[in-house]
């Protein structure tokens, strides 16, 4: 025969057994309250900062947000903020116990929550006995974080400017090279003219050995004239090589002095909405809602019971 729910037997067997169901009800509120106060659960506190990141440029095709949750969680983030709390001593972890480490670990993540929020911000929540101490370590978190991403970020440029430093010094000698190639056109063969106004200087010279021969060396007026023919095009070339070559090299030292700015600077990667403070009301546990859910569960346990016995006397009866 299968079971049919009576709502009016049900009424009958709940008033039947009412002071019995009270003093259950009373009692295992009593005793929820007792057992999930400060002597049994120890109560922790929650503070918590909201960041968004700042500064730096996504690696991959995630987000700068998920890019500042996978750093925050990253093995030496943890690691730091263990050494520098004493977590293993403060969450009272027998040192020689043999999964220490796992322990350690395992409170740690139960107590450092980094989440993102529905405006692409990130949420540095910490639970501590201690509120103090839940403020310093989201604090801590904070300043681990910005200390790994400045360390990330400066290996990468310092790697760009070693770079353009490079490539200045190499330009500076080809540069070098081509003066010395003009110095000695000047010196050796008279051919020193590098803009208009040295132009004009020759033209005056070479008209005054024209017009005033027994005046000037005409042996020394044809040999520059022979020059001029000879190195005239290098001489044109090797001025716009190296003008070409100094526009070059000012646009790369801008890019190395840019890169290198990034080297010394000591800027933050965390535009910070909301700081983390000090709480003055524990987080956890939320006995009210222990002693609800205790309740409701012993109460319908209960009724489970008292209308198994109830059937079971009746069938009894019937025999």
């Amino acid at each position: 025969m299968d079971y049919q729910f009576d709502s009016r037997e049900s009424w009958k067997i709940l008033m039947k057994w009412k002071y019995h169901l009270l003093i259950i009800v009373l009692l295992t509120a009593a005793l929820s309250a007792f057992f999930s106060g400060p002597r049994f659960i120890t109560p922790l506190y929650k503070s918590y900062a909201v960041v968004y990141p700042d500064n730096i440029k996504a690696y991959s095709k995630e987000s700068t947000t998920e890019q500042m949750i996978q750093i925050f969680q990253s093995q030496d983030i943890v690691d730091s903020m263990i050494r520098k709390f004493s977590l293993g001593k403060h969450y009272e972890i027998d040192p020689h116990y043999k999964y220490y480490l796992t322990e350690l670990l395992r409170q740690y993540h139960e107590n450092v929550s980094i989440s993102k929020t529905s405006y692409e911000a990130v949420r540095v929540a910490v639970l501590d006995k201690s509120p103090d101490t839940a403020k310093l370590m989201v604090d801590a978190l904070l300043d681990f974080y910005n200390r790994k991403v400045r360390r990330m970020q400066k290996e990468k440029f310092r790697e760009l400017a070693d770079a353009y430093a490079g490539q200045l010094h190499r330009q500076r000698v080809f540069m070098d090279s081509l003066k010395n190639r003009l110095r000695e056109l000047g010196t050796k063969e008279g051919i020193f003219e590098y803009d208009y106004q040295s132009q004009q200087i020759m033209k005056a010279y070479l008209h005054n050995v024209q017009t005033n021969p027994s005046k000037a060396d005409v042996a020394e007026a044809k040999r520059l004239a022979r020059n001029m023919g000879k190195y005239g095009g290098e001489l044109v070339q090797l001025v716009n090589m190296l003008k070409k070559e100094a526009a070059a090299y000012v646009q790369v030292k801008l890019n190395y002095e840019l890169e290198y700015r990034h080297v010394v600077s000591n800027v933050t990667y965390t535009n910070v909405v909301t700081y983390p403070f000090v709480p003055d009301k524990k987080d956890y546990p939320i006995r009210w809602l222990i002693v609800l859910i205790s309740v409701l569960s012993v109460f319908t346990l209960s009724l489970v019971v008292i209308s198994f016995l109830e059937k079971k006397r009746s069938g009894q009866n019937e025999q």
